[in-house]
């Protein structure tokens, strides 16, 4: 009985020897594992315990004094003169909470001779580096940086291997610095002058120290694609005169950009302090922009960002935060709220207002003068309408108060010259006691026909004692 066919052996993929070549090639250069250590090396981690013990125990039943001695990392061999410490006197040496500090070598004496010495390391297994790399213009080194959740042990070393992909040629290997401030390692790999910006590159990180070594993980770049500018400067708003709803933002190119061979490209977000969230302005080519729908009497905050002209690569990161306020017509607002304050009652706090030094007195004046900000106050300030109302009103009272009091005086100047008058008129005028010669009643006419024509005299009708002297 014939039994089944053979079954055909599973053909295995074959590697064909160029494949085989490159991975050859990428591998390359970038050796990543744990530094050897010494046979009298002991490792630890932070924070165990461990405890040290003299080797010879037949010292334990005699009255030998054993004594302990630290030498600090980096001390060559025991008794090297290096910075030691005396422990403490005992069989047994006991070490509790290891830190990175507690590394070194450590040493049991007896009568001056050395029972026992060996090496600690207190380490801890390097993180994953996982890195990123940006170029800040085209005529820059390239920079490539992670971050690490904890700092480093001291012997801990950062490497970086970059070559072109594809290309059998040795790497470019970089050390990398370790920066406790930001908490991050930063290579910096400088570009061979000529280097094609298209041309695809591998990026190779390693992260090694005693308990270990870590490698991250081989990342493409282009010299284009990884362009990242440096965030704009010098941002500044500013009000445009008789405009209330615009604000005008200027900037400046980073220092680190040159613009007399690559532009940048720039985006613009606003918003008014009250609002949370941004208006962002796109394709924004020059280093102004006119904001045309400010909020009236609200200050804006702004920030820019730039990018390569042409799009290549990423954002920068935004550019400090600006503040502006809108220009303020100060007779409207005297008009809407009466007499004017410096403190504008609002839903959302209290806001500074740039107001006229003249408003304020001298001593205003004089801080006004140098530019600064009157911050809103409780003290109210009256409007320079309100003064010259005030002040023509108080004018036309005086004035009219004058007026009377001279009508007064005159009326009752011109009541006593009456009363005076009044008085002599009850008096009589004295004549002489013989009767003046006059012709007799029969030679003198009753009517004399042509009268002689007599000078004219001007007859007072106010005069009464013209009229009442022959009486």
């Amino acid at each position: 009985m014939a039994g089944p066919p053979p079954t055909a052996a599973p053909r295995r993929p074959l590697l064909s020897l160029s494949f085989l070549l490159l991975l050859l090639i990428t591998a390359a250069g970038r050796p990543c594992g744990p530094a050897a250590l010494s046979p009298d090396t002991v490792l630890r981690r932070p924070g165990e315990n461990m405890t040290l013990t003299c080797r010879d125990e037949e010292l334990a039943d005699t009255n030998a004094t054993v004594s302990w001695w630290h030498e600090e990392r980096g001390a060559a061999a025991p008794m090297a003169g290096g910075h030691r410490r005396h422990l403490l006197e005992g069989n047994v040496l006991p070490l509790r909470r290891l830190r990175y500090e507690d590394s070194g070598r450590y040493s049991c004496f007896s009568g001056g001779r050395v029972l026992r010495s060996l090496r600690l390391l207190v380490e801890e297994p390097p993180e994953t580096p996982r890195v990123s790399c940006y170029r800040r213009s085209h005529d820059k080194d390239v920079l490539c940086e992670w971050s690490q959740r904890a700092k480093p042990s001291p012997g801990t070393r950062a490497m970086l291997w970059m070559k072109r992909r594809f290309v059998a040629e040795n790497a470019t290997e970089q050390r990398c610095r370790y920066f406790s401030k930001a908490q991050k390692f930063v290579c910096r790999v400088k570009v061979p002058p000529g280097a094609d910006d298209t041309k695809s590159l591998v990026v190779s990180t390693c992260v090694t120290n005693g308990a270990g070594g870590s490698a991250g993980e081989d990342k493409i770049i282009t010299l284009s694609g990884v362009l990242k500018p440096d965030p704009p400067v010098n941002v500044t708003v500013e009000p445009l005169e008789k405009a209330p709803q615009r604000l005008r933002v200027n900037w400046s190119y980073p220092s680190s950009w040159d613009p007399r061979f690559y532009w940048l490209h720039f985006q613009v977000r606003y918003r008014p302090e009250p609002a949370r969230t941004f208006t962002e302005v796109d394709q924004v080519t020059t280093t102004w922009l006119d904001i045309r729908d400010a909020w009236r009497g609200m200050r804006h905050v702004v920030q820019v960002r730039a990018q390569e002209e042409f799009g290549h690569g990423s954002w920068s990161e935004w550019s400090r935060e600006a503040v502006g306020t809108p220009w303020i017509d100060l007779k409207e607002l005297t008009s809407e709220m009466g007499p004017f304050s410096s403190q504008f009652p609002m839903d959302y706090g209290t806001r500074e207002v740039t107001l006229p030094p003249e408003l304020f007195g001298d001593a205003a004046a004089d801080r006004a003068a140098g530019g600064t900000v009157v911050e809103a106050s409780a003290r109210s300030v009256t409007s320079p309408y309100a003064l010259v109302v005030a002040g023509g009103s108080l004018i036309l009272g005086i004035i009219l108060f004058v007026a009377i009091v001279v009508r007064y005086r005159q009326t009752r100047q011109l009541g006593r010259q009456r009363g005076a008058k009044a008085e002599g008129e009850g008096q009589h005028t004295l004549v002489p006691l013989s009767p003046p010669r006059s012709p007799p009643l029969s030679d003198t006419p009753l009517l004399s026909l042509s009268p002689e024509p007599q000078p004219s005299r001007g007859l007072h009708v106010t005069n009464l004692d013209y009229f009442l002297a022959g009486q």
